[in-house]
């Protein structure tokens, strides 16, 4: 059996606490995948101020392709949706629209630099699949600000970056056909595997008889 000796695991410890908490300094998405073509519940983690300053003001800006936005409410903040033109044109209940919210702010709070809070607001996602990058600006007091929109020049990984931007992964959706006949043939409403989620399907005439 390999034992690494008491400094060794100390090292390796501490290593892992800094990388931990360099993570969790970036402005994140608590879900950090989402189905292509999907309604998304953006819920943006915000762990600290700026330099020790308190947050007053998040801005949200909405990545080309994410349309109908609407953001949560928050006691103790007042929330604006700033619309604009979008980078290439969309559909809506079948309608062409050419114009749409671009970004979501937050004034408010403030929020102490010590303090953790939450910010949300759904979305529909584009029908691609690849990565979507949301670049959030966190304003705070004194005039301090960070620009979370670093993003990487290949590939995901934002190790290295000091302001990434808050990456989404946007997934090929789920075979419905597929889980709808597993549901059928098995009568169950709970998942067997695969991905699918039967509480979304109609239980078949008979198929409990």
């Amino acid at each position: 059996m390999f034992i690494r000796s008491r400094p060794a695991r100390l090292a390796l410890a501490a290593c892992a606490a800094a990388w931990a908490g360099a993570a969790q300094a970036h402005i994140t998405l608590e879900q950090p995948r989402a189905e292509a073509g999907s309604t998304y519940k953006a819920v943006f983690r915000v762990g600290h101020g700026c330099d020790g300053a308190a947050t007053h003001t998040l801005i949200v800006h909405l990545p080309p392709g994410v349309q109908e936005a609407r953001p949560s409410p928050k006691a103790g903040w007042t929330v604006e949706r700033r619309i604009g033109s979008l980078a290439q044109a969309g559909t809506s209940h079948g309608k062409t629209v050419t114009e749409g919210v671009r970004q979501i702010v937050w004034r408010g709070g403030p929020l102490d630099d010590a303090h953790y809070d939450e910010f949300v607001l759904r979305a529909k996602l584009p029908e691609q699949v690849g990565p979507l990058w949301f670049r959030v600006e966190q304003r705070c007091e004194g005039g301090a600000t960070t620009d979370w929109a670093e993003v990487p020049a290949s590939g995901t990984s934002t190790r290295g970056l000091k302001a990434p931007a808050a990456l989404l992964e946007v997934v090929p959706p789920r075979a419905r056909g597929a889980c709808a006949l597993k549901r059928a043939t098995s009568g169950r409403r709970r998942p067997l595997g695969g991905g699918c989620d039967f509480s979304h399907f109609p239980i078949p005439q008979g198929a409990l008889s």
